[in-house]
Order: C-alpha cells, then structure tokens, then sequence
C-alpha cells in the first residue's frame, strides 16, 4: 500500500510539471509558426494537447498492469493435508 501512495504521489507531482514538446506535424507546426509570430497563445495548448494524448496511454498500461499484479500476486496460503502413502500402481 505504501508504494502505491508514493507511486500517486509522484503522477500527481510530475502531473503537474509543464514540459514543453516540439514534434509536431508539419500542418501544426506551420499553424505554430504563424500563430506565435503574431503573440498568440497558441503553440504551448497544442504542446500541452499533444503531451496529454501522449499520456493517456501509458496511464491505461500502468492501471491494467496494477489490476493484473493485484489479481495475480501470490497469496499466503497455508494447507494442512494428512500423511497417507498413495500408491500409483
């Protein structure tokens, strides 16, 4: 439980983190180029549109690969079964 606080924590930390992206396609990027020439705003909502579609992706892998580790970690399970000699023959 303690690791996937820390792990909240720190998605929520870096969440909140501006980076700035310059892959775009060449039709954006000349919308860019025109767009910041003339003081708009933009060239930083389309790096951040483009930074949150890159994120949804690894966020659904990240909530699949928990729910199938805590579906499938082992369990502590102690049985208790009787000594009897079982002949196979």
């Amino acid at each position: 439980m303690k690791k996937f606080l820390l792990l909240a924590c720190l998605i929520v930390l870096f969440s909140g983190v501006n980076f700035t992206a310059d892959a775009q396609c060449a039709m954006c990027g000349s919308t860019v180029n025109s767009a910041s020439n003339e003081g708009s705003k933009e060239a930083s909502g389309l790096n951040t549109g483009i930074l949150y579609m890159l994120a949804i992706p690894y966020l659904a892998v990240m909530g699949i690969g928990y729910l199938w580790y805590k579906k499938y970690r082992k369990k502590n399970i102690i049985m208790e079964v009787e000594d009897k000699n079982i002949s196979l023959n």
